[in-house]
């Protein structure tokens, strides 16, 4: 709102003005109280500090107000702030889009979104992108630069350039989605707060007609069948239960159905996306019975998916559905091929392969997935199996 107002060449300062706010926010009604509106308490308060900053710098007089007077008598637009949910979802989908602008590389539109809209630490961006904070830092940078030179503004384009962009606005809702179900970078393995946001953005992408394709309704699917198995995968001392070990009976069957509704959204049209793919992949796994038809299905989804959209990841998941479908000897043949050396869950997976055939190599698999897994969470559920050996 703040960057709608005064624009977006200001996007940094509307970073500090937020960051500021909320600590006031905390400070104020730790001791006051919530006030009878939040939402325009913190609006308020965040565009009083922006003005006092325009004009501590003598900018205000000279370029913020003159702008804003020139747009009114233009666009017969008032500077105020209109505090409607529904103001806030247009302002922030009119946000989503101006950062996903062509004239900003495309790994720099996705880590400023990530940002600026999702809140995202830069520990987060930097794992979401397996690279590091000096280089996401410059990244950000070169992208704010970008938006402040090429004066771009927080309104929605054309309907062709809506099209275009709308990819780099469903990875970023996916990444965010995906952070939260498994965090790599924070204490809490699982984040539903993220998940729940990635969820509201998806959703606010179907009340606008150019935006509502099937690949929209298809990651809404996605999300909505990994949601519904969140009361499942917790345990007691922040440690995580595994698929196998899941109780059906805690799956969120609303969502499920939820799923399933937008699924059948995304079936319309001839496109299939990677989203597709993965919401029918998450699917199967809502399904409760152990079938060689469920496993089957899935492994073909991923030999489907590895083919439009290859990563280590995906990879790493086929040889497991290879494993529940075909057996530890067939996995093992794929697993040994893959060599994903610096991740934890391949270990892991090579000493569930190893189970019964070489017990010695179990041990020595989970020993280095310990070593790498960076979660006191992760390493607990390693180390329990590691003392499993023992008994």
């Amino acid at each position: 709102m703040i960057s709608k107002l005064f624009g977006l060449q200001h996007i940094e300062l509307a970073e500090d003005i937020v960051s500021e706010t909320f600590l006031l926010a905390t400070e104020t009604w730790s001791v006051k109280g919530l006030p009878k509106n939040p939402t325009a308490w913190l609006y308020t308060v965040a565009k009083q500090k922006t003005l006092n900053h325009f004009r501590r710098n003598k900018i205000l007089e000279k370029k913020i107000i003159p702008e804003l007077v020139s747009r009114q008598e233009k666009n017969n637009e008032i500077p105020e702030l209109n505090f409607s949910m529904q103001n806030i979802k247009d302002s922030q989908l009119q946000m989503l889009f101006a950062i996903c602008n062509p004239a900003i590389a495309s790994e720099a539109q996705i880590g400023l979104a990530l940002r600026i809209l999702c809140g995202f630490s830069i520990d987060e961006i930097a794992e979401a992108f397996l690279s590091n904070r000096e280089t996401i830092n410059k990244r950000l940078f070169r992208a704010k630069e970008k938006l402040r030179v090429e004066k771009i503004k927080m309104e929605l384009p054309s309907e062709n350039e809506i099209v275009t962009r709308l990819d780099n606005v469903l990875h970023i809702i996916y990444l965010l989605f995906s952070e939260g179900y498994y965090s790599r970078t924070n204490s809490d393995i699982l984040r539903k707060d993220l998940c729940l946001e990635a969820l509201r953005l998806g959703l606010m992408l179907t009340e606008f007609e150019m935006t509502n394709r099937p690949k929209t309704n298809a990651l809404i699917a996605l999300m909505c069948f990994h949601a519904s198995r969140f009361g499942a995968r917790e345990a007691e001392g922040d440690s995580m239960i595994s698929y196998e070990q899941q109780d059906p009976s805690y799956w969120d069957i609303a969502l499920i159905n939820q799923g399933l509704h937008f699924l059948d959204l995304s079936a319309e049209g001839d496109e299939l996306s990677s989203y597709h793919l993965e919401a029918r992949i998450a699917f199967w796994h809502c399904m409760k019975e152990e079938t060689g038809e469920k496993w089957g299905e899935i492994l073909q989804l991923y030999n489907q998916l590895l083919l439009i959209n290859y990563s280590p990841v995906v990879a790493l998941n086929r040889t497991y559905a290879l494993y529940k479908a075909n057996g530890q000897e067939a996995a093992l043949v794929e697993a040994e091929k893959l060599k994903l050396e610096n991740d934890h869950f391949y270990f892991v997976l090579l000493a569930e392969l190893y189970k019964n055939l070489d017990n010695n190599k179990v041990g020595e698999n989970l020993k280095k997935a310990h070593a790498l897994a960076r979660t006191e969470a992760e390493k607990k559920s390693i180390q329990a199996k590691i003392d499993g050996l023992k008994t």
